[in-house]
């Protein structure tokens, strides 16, 4: 791991600072007020769409050249955290785009750029990420979905699972084998897939614990023909740039975890200091007050490894491998703990719908386990310390 000194890191700008008071600003506007209906009717979180793209905050990583704002890594994670604050389904949005078109950022042609994320950039489209299947989670070098060469094309066959903003993105990173007999995790390549491709359908929407508001269903493909320029990076080169890709990504749902859990300590602190009992408000009491400092606490310390961790991707520095897991594993135990916490702190009332704590509770578990497994971040981490 580095021995950076560069303290900088430690400090966020003024200009980041601005772009979190904006955020917040939108998200408290336009995102909060609809948050439990998304919810509870687990319907897309249009408005929050709708305001992300009038604010130029539904996809701020995409550089200037293509008609983005060219946010810088810690910035990206700003967004998201703020988003996730009010509501992590919105949240989704931003880090889902993000990871659907990282690939293409780090090794598409100039043409697939050009012609993907500039409408990105402009609104008109989300981007999701196929990489998972029913039988390659952890695994995902044990993917069956399959790409053939046919003269100038390539024919996709196969599934992939737990798609975030499956049928709602027009664009579709899909990592898929093209030589069976090739050497395991290097015989896959990616490639971008188009909603209105011939062949790609969609499975139904999974009934979810949490995150409602995001629509998560499976990709079918059935002899999808895609032309060779639809290829991202090199051929056989696709799991290496997906973990690549991962490594970078994983930040922001540190990110995320770190906004859910700031939501729920805001929702839990403004409760304590207007609920009475024996005659004084409950945030009197000492074994409350250590509930706060511990949440706070934890809370400081999960933020400031997203934030190095996220001017390490933004650097490309060589431990970020290490760094993202990190961060990722240790902010989303943390929005777990904390927002069970807060459920706590206001008793029963925490267990309604009245209150948003026990959606950031439900909310706060796929931190857990999308885009690795906790248990995955800890082999990871093991991993680059042995290395």
């Amino acid at each position: 791991m580095s021995t950076d000194t560069d303290f900088d890191l430690f400090r966020t700008s003024e200009d980041h600072e601005a772009l979190r008071e904006a955020v917040r600003a939108v998200s408290e506007d336009k995102i909060a007020p609809y948050a439990a209906a998304v919810d509870a009717e687990a319907r897309y979180p249009q408005e929050a769409h709708d305001a992300l793209v009038a604010s130029d905050f539904f996809a701020p990583h995409v550089p200037e050249e293509y008609d983005g704002v060219g946010a810088d890594a810690l910035a990206t994670c700003i967004v998201i955290e703020e988003v996730a604050r009010v509501c992590a389904s919105s949240s989704l949005i931003p880090a889902v785009n993000k990871l659907g078109s990282l690939p293409l950022i780090l090794a598409g042609s100039e043409e697939l750029k050009a012609r993907y994320l500039t409408p990105l950039a402009q609104g008109k489209t989300t981007f999701s990420y196929g990489l998972s299947e029913r039988e390659a989670g952890s695994d995902t070098a044990a993917m069956k979905c399959r790409a053939r060469q046919d003269g100038d094309e390539w024919v996709l066959s196969g599934q992939k699972s737990w798609i975030t903003n499956a049928g709602v993105s027009e664009y579709y990173t899909v990592l898929a084998v093209t030589d069976p007999d090739g050497p395991r995790g290097g015989n896959v390549t990616a490639f971008v897939v188009e909603k209105s491709d011939a062949g790609f359908t969609f499975g139904e929407k999974e009934r979810k614990l949490g995150i409602k508001g995001s629509p998560t269903r499976e990709l079918h493909f059935d002899n999808v023909r895609l032309p060779a320029d639809r290829v991202v990076g090199e051929v056989g080169g696709g799991l290496k740039l997906a973990l690549h890709t991962l490594d970078h990504t994983r930040v922001t749902i540190g990110a995320q975890a770190v906004g859910i859990a700031q939501g729920a300590l805001d929702q839990a602190l403004a409760y304590v200091k207007e609920r009475k009992q024996f005659g004084k408000r409950i945030a009197d009491f000492q074994g409350i007050q250590f509930m706060l400092a511990d949440m706070a606490m934890e809370l400081e310390a999960a933020r400031q490894m997203v934030y190095v961790a996220a001017a390490k991707s933004e650097r490309g520095d060589k431990d970020l491998t290490f760094f993202g897991a990190a961060a990722k594993c240790y902010a989303s135990d943390v929005a777990m703990k904390i927002t069970t916490d807060a459920v706590q702190l206001l008793g029963g009332a925490g267990y309604t719908t009245d209150f948003p704590l026990e959606r950031m509770m439900r909310d706060a578990k796929i931190t857990q386990i999308y885009e690795g497994t906790n248990q995955v971040q800890r082999i990871v981490m093991a991993r680059s310390l042995l290395r």
